[in-house]
């Protein structure tokens, strides 16, 4: 897992000497080796020149491009991206955030298996677990408050092989205990899997409290313009391996090679977007937190959050997010 190391001299070729700033820039852009260009330009090709033995080649590989459903020259470059700033051995990038979260799970899970799923958690993941996967796969969830680690203890079975949270949940802005739920689940032999999407590195890092792998939708944060869709796993080596053997090459999740380009452009501003989000997001709080007309404000940078200590320690002081949630006074009719 790749950190700064502040006692040696910046080399792009060496990523751990880069900060996460220059990181988010220069990570997954060698400079080219005919044209001497800086920047990975957009492959748009379908497939890949062969050795002259393609006997050498892993057909069943992901590493080398031979075909763009197998991976993508702008692919391979984002996911170095995305790992080193999650601090990943490796990333495997989709073609949306869905995409991951099914990826992660097809390649995880089988007959048999069950997984405890927080009860706060995004619209796909829900009907994944409460229709999708009993019905097709016979495989069982169990939803769950993930902040609360004694109701994660009393959902555990034998064969629960996987627990999944958010580390700030969508949209109640619930907070989970990363190194706690990480503990559990290896106590138990099962994986904790993180969506951080509201909580994009610099931010935060699930695999440093224990994670055993993180989902990022790229089509939020990491990308921050609004015109590409894209989702990633990162995590161990042999985890990302299996999801992109199974859920990228035989399912076809791939993203496509112009969406990649669009999100490794987009990310080289993370860290200066996410600073301005939290920034507002922190005011807009604190104001609608002293308003008259305001019901409740659920957001973790408030004192007044029932998350607000866990995500002061969890977060180190880098910030809460730029999610919030909040209701004005009234009966449903006026808070719609």
């Amino acid at each position: 897992m790749t950190r700064p190391d502040k006692s040696a001299r910046p080399d792009k070729a060496n990523p751990e000497t880069l900060g996460f700033a220059t990181q988010a820039i220069h990570v997954g852009n060698p400079v080219g080796e005919e044209s001497g260009v800086i920047q990975t330009p957009i492959f748009m090709g379908n497939s890949y020149a062969l050795p002259y033995d393609p006997l050498v080649i892993d057909w069943s590989g992901a590493d080398t491009p031979v075909y763009t459903r197998y991976s993508s020259a702008n692919q391979v470059a984002l996911q170095q991206r995305i790992a080193v700033l999650e601090g990943g051995d490796d990333a495997v990038v989709l073609a949306s955030g869905v995409a991951a979260l099914h990826g992660l799970f097809f390649s995880t899970l089988k007959t048999g298996d069950h997984a405890v799923i927080s009860d706060t958690t995004y619209g796909a993941v829900w009907r994944i677990f409460a229709e999708l996967f009993p019905a097709k796969y016979g495989i069982d969830g169990t939803f769950v408050d993930t902040s609360d680690p004694d109701a994660v203890r009393a959902a555990l079975r034998s064969n629960t092989k996987l627990i999944f949270t958010e580390t700030i949940a969508n949209p109640t802005t619930r907070v989970a205990d990363v190194q706690s739920l990480a503990d559990i689940a290896h106590e138990h032999g099962a994986l904790l899997c993180v969506d951080s999407t509201f909580t994009p590195p610099p931010l935060y890092r699930p695999l440093d409290d224990g994670a055993d792998c993180v989902v990022q939708s790229l089509t939020k944060y990491i990308n921050g313009h609004g015109d590409a869709m894209g989702g990633a796993v990162i995590g161990r080596s042999d985890l990302i391996r299996e999801i992109k053997t199974d859920a990228m090459i035989e399912v076809g999740g791939t993203i496509s090679p112009f969406n990649a380009w669009l999100i490794q452009r987009g990310s080289v501003t993370l860290p200066l977007r996410l600073a301005r989000h939290q920034e507002n997001a922190q005011q807009i709080a604190a104001f609608l937190d002293s308003h008259p007309k305001v019901a409740y404000v659920y957001y973790p940078g408030l004192p007044s959050h029932p998350g607000h200590e866990l995500a002061k320690r969890q977060f180190q002081g880098r910030g809460y997010g730029g999610m919030l949630a909040f209701a004005v006074n009234g009966d449903p009719d006026t808070q719609n």
